[in-house]
């Protein structure tokens, strides 16, 4: 195990989870399930307690806590992409397995996890050295949920709505 791991929390479900983000995300494996050796007072036996795993090369343990703590926009994945393609791909994987839109290219996994899919190509209008345009940049995103790097490229020319 690494020495340094993000540990997300899990109501039974880490190795559902940790499979599906290794299957959607390069760079991305479970690398180890840990089970419990014996009983305990609200599990049994063989019950998976922990799940070690990498989300694009991040490594992370999910943790089969209980429903105690949910997952909060306060932490979240920011994944960058390279096209519009790879934008949808990721988007599209995470909302049609359960989970849901949010707003400026955030969406949440099925368990609760948030996800900042952010093409380059953003990141790159809304710094622009011209202020103007990464504004409308910045506009033109704020109306959006999936990034639709078109349309922000298009704002940055100041071609598009805004």
């Amino acid at each position: 195990m690494a020495r340094n791991v993000v540990c997300l929390w899990y109501d039974g479900t880490a190795e559902e989870a940790a499979a599906f983000y290794a299957r959607t995300f390069p760079d991305s494996k479970v690398t180890a399930v840990h089970r419990a050796p014996g009983d305990f007072p609200n599990g049994k036996e063989g019950q998976v307690l922990t799940v070690e795993f990498t989300v694009l090369g991040i490594p992370c343990l999910g943790l089969n806590g209980g429903p105690v703590f949910k997952h909060s926009e306060a932490f979240s994945f920011q994944v960058l992409t390279e096209d519009q393609a790879e934008t949808d791909r990721y988007w599209n994987a995470i909302v049609s397995n359960g989970g849901s839109e949010s707003q400026c290219g955030w969406c949440k996994d099925r368990w609760g996890v948030s996800w900042q899919i952010t093409p380059r190509a953003l990141a790159d209008a809304v710094n622009d050295p011209d202020r103007a345009a990464a504004k409308r940049a910045f506009e033109a995103m704020m109306k959006m949920t999936k990034i639709d790097i078109a349309a922000i490229e298009a704002a940055r020319r100041g071609t598009g709505a805004a």
